[in-house]
C-alpha cells in the first residue's frame, strides 16, 4: 500500500502586532461580555435550530419586524454584511414565508422589506427570552442603572477608528 507524500506546511509570517501593556487590558469585562453575549443569543439559537435557521436569519427578521418597509440598502448598512450574504438569507426567509419584498411606491427600483404575520411571530418568539433575560439582570439595579447600562452599550457601538479597514467594509 503506497502512501501519498505529506503536504508541506507553508509558513506564513504573521503581521507585526503593536506592543501592548497587558496590565491595561480589562480581561474581566472582556470575559463578562463574551459570556453575556454567548448566553444572550443561546435562547434564540435554540429556537432557530428547530427551524433550521441561524443568527443571520434572526438579525434580518428582527430588524425587518422593527422597521417594516425598510429598504434592502438600509438593512445592509445596519447589519454591515455583504449583498451576497444578505441575498442568501433573505431568499430563504422569503421562500419560507417570513419576509415579503415589495417594490417602492415612488421608485420601483427600491426593494422594501416587510415581515409577514409568521415573520412577526418569529421575531417576537426570538426576542421574548432575550427581553426576559435583560429584565432579570436589571431587577437589582437602581432606577438610574438602566440608563447607565443603555449608555454603556451605546458607547460600545461602532468600530475603533484606529484599526485597519477590513476588505468586507469596502464592498
Amino acid at each position: 500500500m503506497s502512501r501519498a507524500p505529506a503536504a508541506r506546511a507553508v509558513k506564513k509570517n504573521p503581521p507585526a502586532m503593536p506592543a501592548v501593556d497587558e496590565a491595561q487590558i480589562d480581561f474581566e469585562m472582556i470575559e463578562l461580555l463574551f459570556f453575556a453575549y454567548r448566553d444572550f443569543v443561546s435562547d434564540p439559537d435554540a429556537i432557530l435550530a428547530t427551524i433550521e435557521m441561524g443568527r443571520a436569519h434572526h438579525r434580518v427578521v428582527y430588524f425587518v419586524s422593527r422597521h417594516p418597509g425598510m429598504m434592502v440598502t438600509d438593512l445592509l448598512d445596519i447589519l454591515k454584511i455583504t449583498k451576497q450574504s444578505l441575498a442568501r438569507v433573505l431568499k430563504q426567509l422569503i421562500e419560507m414565508g417570513y419576509i415579503r419584498q415589495m417594490a417602492g411606491a415612488k421608485d420601483r427600483r427600491q426593494r422594501r422589506l416587510y415581515p409577514t404575520l409568521a415573520g412577526r411571530e418569529l421575531a417576537l418568539a426570538l426576542s421574548e427570552p432575550q427581553s426576559r433575560r435583560i429584565t432579570r439582570a436589571m431587577e437589582a439595579l437602581p432606577p438610574e442603572g438602566r440608563t447607565a447600562v443603555a449608555n454603556f452599550l451605546r458607547e460600545m457601538r461602532g468600530r475603533d477608528p484606529n484599526l485597519p479597514v477590513l476588505e468586507s467594509e469596502l464592498e
